[in-house]
C-alpha cells in the first residue's frame, strides 16, 4: 500500500517538475567552413547599426509594431521590452531582407521569446544562435544575449542559408536549425508564422522588401 507520506513526495516532485522550464527547441547549426568573400559579406551585414529613432513611426513598421505588441502581450508582459524587441525584430528583418514574420516564428520557435535562452546545443538567446559564428564572422566581444547583436546574426545567417539555398525557405530553415531534410522545424516555423498573420499583414516567404547593399 502506497502511504499517506509518498503520495506527499511524489506529488511535490511532480510539482518541482512543472516549474522546470522546458528544453529549447533549437538543433544544432553545422560549422562550415566559408570563403574568404562570403566571410567579408557576412561580417559587413552583421556590423551594428543602431534601429533609427524614427523607424517605428514608419507607417509599415508602425502597424506591424502595434499589432504584434498586443499578441505578445501575454509572452513579454513588460511593455516597453515587448515594443523594443519588435522594433529590433522588424529593422533588422527589413535590413536583411526577410519578412518580420519569418523572424518572429523563428524566435517563437527557437525560443520561446526567451532572451537568454540556451539549448543543449548551446545555441543561445532569442534566434538561438551558435556561439562559433563569432569566429566565424565577428569577433569574440560580441554578446549573442543582446538583443540586436542576437537578431543580427539571425537575421543575417538565416538570410546566407535562403541565398545558399536558392531561396527554398524548408532547406534554409532546416539548415538554421541544424535538421536539414526533415520537415518538422520547417513546418512548425511556418505554422508559428500564420500565428502572426492578420489580413493585414498577410504572410510572405522569403524576402519582404528590397534594401541597398551594405556598404
Amino acid at each position: 500500500m502506497i502511504r499517506r507520506t509518498d503520495l506527499l513526495v511524489t506529488s511535490a516532485f511532480a510539482a518541482l517538475l512543472a516549474l522546470v522550464p522546458a528544453p529549447v527547441r533549437a538543433g544544432a547549426q553545422a560549422e562550415e567552413a566559408l570563403a574568404p568573400s562570403v566571410v567579408t559579406v557576412l561580417s559587413r551585414a552583421i556590423s551594428d547599426r543602431p534601429v533609427p529613432p524614427d523607424w517605428a513611426a514608419r507607417p509599415d513598421a508602425k502597424a506591424w509594431i502595434d499589432d504584434m505588441s498586443k499578441r505578445l502581450a501575454s509572452r513579454v508582459p513588460d511593455e516597453d521590452e515587448r515594443r523594443e524587441l519588435l522594433r529590433s525584430v522588424h529593422y533588422e528583418s527589413v535590413r536583411a531582407g526577410l519578412d518580420p514574420q519569418l523572424v518572429l516564428g523563428v524566435i517563437h520557435h527557437e525560443s520561446g521569446f526567451k532572451k537568454y535562452a540556451v539549448s543543449v546545443a548551446d545555441a543561445r538567446g532569442y534566434m538561438q544562435v551558435m556561439p562559433f559564428w563569432t569566429r566565424l564572422i565577428g569577433s569574440a566581444d560580441h554578446n549573442l544575449f543582446h538583443l540586436r547583436t542576437n537578431l543580427r546574426y539571425g537575421c543575417v545567417i538565416l538570410r546566407h542559408y535562403i541565398d545558399r539555398e536558392g531561396g527554398d525557405l524548408y532547406r534554409a530553415l532546416g539548415r538554421y536549425n541544424g535538421s536539414l531534410g526533415r520537415s518538422e522545424y520547417p513546418g512548425a516555423v511556418l505554422a508559428a508564422m500564420q500565428r502572426y498573420a492578420t489580413a493585414a499583414m498577410p504572410v510572405t516567404l522569403g524576402a519582404s522588401v528590397a534594401i541597398a547593399p551594405l556598404r
